[in-house]
């Protein structure tokens, strides 16, 4: 019965009708992990714990006084707080560091009566998009193990995938959680910048972060987004917007303008197959009664430098606290003060973070702030304007998630900058600061999943998820 429930909402049927306890559903998720530990998805596991926290929730179920997601499953990115837990953020700078708090959403997960068994494998500090640049190791893809997972949440992608969780929470800067679902063939939603708090998530760059959500369907996304959306005292960044019920406007049946930015589909690094199934599942839409229309975005082949120079730039800010002084790693060959600092951080921090640190802190330099980080800050606005034109005419933009499907392992190893090209699409609505969802669109002839990815409006979640919903019953 448990092997066809790793959806929650199939699984809360289940304990509703009492075929099924929380510590069997725990302990069957355990199994897989166990079965799994090749795919390098977790970096910790809180067996025991989990084990004890299923008997508690289990009794609030038969008493009916279980909360929202009681029974839910749920896998932490290794970026998100979880009091008394270790946080490494996929780095050995953050090595022994245990969180003295939860982060807002770990905490309203467990308000809601959630189970969290582990934090999940990430490329270090968020940065990458294939999850082989972590402390840990590379996290491999559970449809074929020579290929990644995805990044930077891929240790996220591949767990929920592998039915390790019924849902993940990663983290989403420029597509860390859509580019890998899109991998490994699930749901990756990124909300509007400041619908859900970032208090206790590990900064990469601040204005672009954002906590998502993986899961098998589009309504397990939206029971998640109930809980974990909303204002917070502790993050002026969360929007204090109401937060609607999203499961209950699910399965509306309004019809929408749908604007498809052609450029992304004549892009020459575009994968044949991608592009044709992006085609069939606007030709679906169509048929069923949505309005679809080709719009140009000439500003595409501007969004990905732009997303470098100011995610890097917030970077090196950002990471400047971690100096081996007040907490996490401490290199032991230091004999001076000014070592501590040099040593630690070149010790404690992998090739890609330090490239990033210091790209980021060349376009803040005085000789090239007003040439490189400025111009950017422009572009970015001039990004966001014509995607809100484009948005005050239609209802979303719909575009493919990624250039490529999951490619092998080591794929890039010679040549490390061209993997940013895997971000192209993503980093749009993470500019823009839109909510945007990956949804599986089909495979290619190796049998890897597609995504197609669709773009709403600010703080629109609850119509890009009934659209979403739309979507993903007339593709199956």
């Amino acid at each position: 019965m448990l092997h066809s429930a790793y959806s929650f909402s199939l699984l809360r049927l289940l304990f509703a009708s009492k075929k099924v306890t929380a510590m069997e559903v725990v302990d069957h998720l355990l199994q897989h992990i166990e079965i799994q530990k090749d795919l390098n998805a977790f970096v910790n596991v809180y067996d025991q714990e989990i084990i004890e926290n299923a008997v508690l929730v289990n009794q609030k179920i038969a008493q009916n006084k279980g909360g929202s997601l009681a029974g839910m499953v749920v896998g932490l990115k290794d970026m998100i707080a979880y009091k008394d837990h270790p946080l490494q953020a996929g780095s050995k700078i953050l090595t022994n560091y245990i969180s003295p708090f939860h982060a807002t959403v770990t905490e309203r997960l467990l308000a809601a009566d959630a189970l969290i068994i582990g934090h999940q494998n990430c490329d270090e500090f968020g940065m990458g998009s294939s999850s082989e640049n972590g402390y840990f190791g590379t996290v491999l893809n559970p449809l074929d193990k020579t290929r990644v997972a995805g990044g930077s949440s891929g240790g996220s992608a591949a767990a929920v995938k592998a039915k390790m969780c019924h849902v993940s929470i990663g983290t989403d800067t420029g597509g860390s959680v859509r580019q890998p679902a899109a991998f490994c063939g699930l749901v990756g939603l990124k909300p509007s910048y400041g619908r859900i708090s970032r208090h206790g998530l590990v900064a990469y760059a601040s204005s672009f972060d954002t906590a998502g959500i993986l899961a098998h369907t589009v309504e397990d996304c939206a029971s998640v987004l109930e809980v974990i959306a909303g204002a917070d005292p502790f993050d002026s960044t969360a929007s204090v917007r109401e937060v609607p019920c999203y499961t209950s406007v699910l399965h509306d049946s309004a019809r929408y303008k749908v604007a498809c930015l052609a450029e992304t589909l004549s892009h020459g690094g575009l994968q044949p197959e991608i592009k044709d199934h992006t085609l069939d599942g606007l030709e679906l839409l169509k048929k069923a009664g949505h309005q679809v229309d080709n719009v140009h975005f000439e500003l595409l082949k501007y969004a990905l430098p732009t997303y470098y120079i100011l995610v890097n730039a917030e970077a090196s800010t950002n990471l400047a606290r971690f100096d081996g002084i007040r907490y996490g790693y401490r290199s032991s060959h230091a004999t001076t003060l000014e070592e501590v600092y040099i040593k630690s951080r070149t010790e404690g921090f992998a090739k890609e973070v330090k490239k990033r640190i210091m790209l980021g802190s060349f376009v803040l330099s005085a000789s090239q702030c007003e040439t490189h980080y400025i111009k950017a800050l422009k572009v970015r606005n001039m990004i966001k304007k014509v995607m809100q034109d484009i948005l005050s005419h239609y209802d979303f933009i719909i575009l493919p998630t990624t250039t490529t499907t999951a490619f092998k392992v080591n794929s890039f190893v010679s040549n490390p900058l061209s993997m940013y090209w895997s971000d192209l699409y993503t980093v749009l609505a993470s500019v823009a600061g839109l909510p945007a969802i990956s949804l599986p669109n089909g495979v290619d002839q190796k049998d890897l999943p597609i995504g197609m990815q669709v773009i709403g409006n600010y703080f629109e979640e609850a119509k890009l998820l009934t659209f979403a919903s739309h979507f993903e019953s007339i593709v199956k």
